[in-house]
């Protein structure tokens, strides 16, 4: 599977599926519904756990969505990060930056 997809699971909950590739990424970069109609200092949950594969564009995208939501006073976590992206954040020294979450979190 090369492409990827956002699906809303519930309220405020959102789940990324397929690679996030240099090939994916920028589809993905325009999809604003996540953070739309949303009121300040919601929180935004963006569930990870149907990426079975990433590279540094996942990474950049996660960053993307945190400056989007940073914008429009939302609060934004990511949760089920797989073990790939969490690598690649603490390389980068992003890990200490963006929402994290554990596993099942």
């Amino acid at each position: 599977m090369s492409g990827a997809y956002i699906g809303k699971i519930s309220e405020g909950v959102w789940q990324v599926c397929g690679e996030l590739s240099f090939a994916s990424v920028p589809g993905l970069l325009e999809h604003r519904e996540m953070f739309a109609n949303a009121g300040e200092n919601v929180l935004v949950y963006i569930d990870l756990g149907g990426v079975p594969r990433a590279d540094s564009a996942g990474l950049a995208l996660m960053v993307c969505w945190v400056r989007q939501a940073r914008r429009q006073n939302l609060r934004i976590a990511f949760r089920n990060v797989p073990d790939q992206l969490l690598k690649i954040a603490r390389v980068s020294g992003l890990d200490t930056i963006l929402p994290l979450g554990s596993a099942g979190e």
